[in-house]
């Protein structure tokens, strides 16, 4: 199942290595995102075509409920005929968490790609720098990024329970409970799943299916259109921004302490790149702020402000001349670990929080302009983030497919009680 454009990324590699396998694979698109620069021309990039789409439309209730129903019908259509029905389910999707639903209704349970996703939080209230000075929540001033850099690498000073982001951490979690086979991209995934009592035999630690995307897509730069398009952009020395949450783009607070940074990288002659979304868009006009940044983009030729682009490959190349990546996304963190790219994470936690225990990332809370500028500026083509450890994987379809033919070579992934107790 495929649904965002994070599911097309990670999901196709899969899908191709199945169908080499000669697997009976189906593609199948909710629709959940539909316009040509977050679904179509992807696909087209990738030179796939789904089996079927749900088209799914409307609020978030109803987009659920039209998964569960119209994915349900065609999984009945197809266990009707005898077929057993392996759903493939990616990450933290509303489709993720609808579809897996709709195949454990019928009694068959999902493989879920990137399980075990859970949103750790640094015990802020903790955070002591070495000279007297502001917590990065709480005060204002001077502020030591590499002491906050350096606490956010222990394991220690990190804790659970946030329900952030919304509804992706809801989403997880329910595609986990009709989850038969999970593949989950880091131990520490695998450490989250164990403590929640889900079955050690049917985790497996894979890495992230997002390195074989990125990595073909590396392959392919010279194919790329994006610096003649955005010129300034081929010199690198930029930082990407890209701000979609709910969270932060629904909260005045959040979005004007992101933008309050950005806008002073801007003015200060830093070359800024931002990709503007759908949330993005509706909040510059819920804050006012829509023909500020506008005038921002005509008056400061280092401010580049664009749409999401269409392919893949752009993203990949414009990326691989970047300094730092600032972001909330989620699947951002992990391809500028694959890259080797410095990234701030715009939470005040992480469902990638490896990404920054292992140095590639760093969390800059967003309450306070200065101190998230600085943080940028801290990260800003810092060769110790460079250099943190690749912690993805290579090959990382194969191995998945691996761990799901081992599973199906012992039955139905449904597994029952006298099977599980082996009785």
């Amino acid at each position: 199942m495929i649904a965002t454009k994070p599911d097309i990324i990670k999901q196709v590699p899969l899908y191709k290595e199945l169908q080499k396998r000669g697997h009976c694979v189906v593609l199948g698109h909710t629709g959940q995102h539909y316009d040509e620069n977050l679904s179509g021309g992807m696909l087209k990039e990738f030179g796939v075509q789904p089996d079927f789409n749900l088209n799914v439309r409307g609020s978030m209730y109803e987009v659920v409920s039209q998964i569960i129903g119209r994915l349900g019908y065609v999984i009945d259509e197809l266990k009707n005929r005898g077929k057993v029905v392996v759903p493939y389910v990616h990450g933290d999707t509303t489709t993720a968490m609808a579809a897996s639903n709709a195949g454990y209704c019928h009694g068959f349970a999902s493989v879920h790609v990137e399980a075990g996703i859970r949103t750790l939080t640094p015990e802020f209230a903790s955070f002591k720098t070495p000279t007297p000075g502001p917590s990065p929540v709480r005060g204002r001033g001077e502020f030591d990024v590499s002491a906050w850099y350096a606490f956010l690498q222990d394991r220690k000073n990190w804790e659970r329970g946030s329900l952030e982001p919304y509804p992706e951490q809801f989403n997880t979690r329910c595609s986990e409970a009709a989850t038969g086979i999970h593949l989950a991209p880091v131990e520490l995934d695998r450490e989250f799943m164990l403590s929640e009592g889900f079955p050690d035999d049917r985790i497996f630690v894979v890495g992230n299916s997002v390195v074989d995307a990125t990595m073909e897509a590396m392959g392919r730069i010279d194919q790329s259109t994006v610096f003649d398009r955005h010129p300034s952009l081929k010199d690198g020395d930029f930082v990407r921004f890209c701000i979609h949450r709910r969270e932060n783009c629904l909260s005045e607070k959040r979005f004007r302490a992101i933008y309050g940074a950005m806008k002073a990288l801007v003015e200060e002659g830093r070359k800024v790149l931002l990709i503007s979304m759908i949330q993005t868009e509706m909040a510059f006009e819920r804050f006012g702020l829509k023909e500020e940044v506008k005038a921002m983009a005509k008056a400061h030729p280092n401010f580049v402000y664009s749409p999401v682009w269409a392919e893949y490959v752009d993203v990949i190349a414009a990326m691989s001349k970047a300094a730092v990546c600032a972001t909330d996304s989620g699947s951002m963190q992990e391809e500028m670990n694959a890259m080797g790219i410095p990234c701030v994470t715009l939470r005040f936690g992480s469902d990638r929080s490896e990404s920054i225990l292992c140095g590639s990332n760093i969390i800059a809370p967003p309450v306070d302009s200065s101190i998230i500028k600085k943080i940028i500026e801290f990260a800003w083509d810092n060769k110790a983030m460079r250099k943190a450890p690749k912690i993805y994987g290579k090959d990382v379809s194969k191995k998945c497919i691996d761990a799901v033919e081992k599973v199906l070579a012992q039955g139905n992934p449904f597994r029952t009680e006298e099977e599980r107790l082996k009785m």
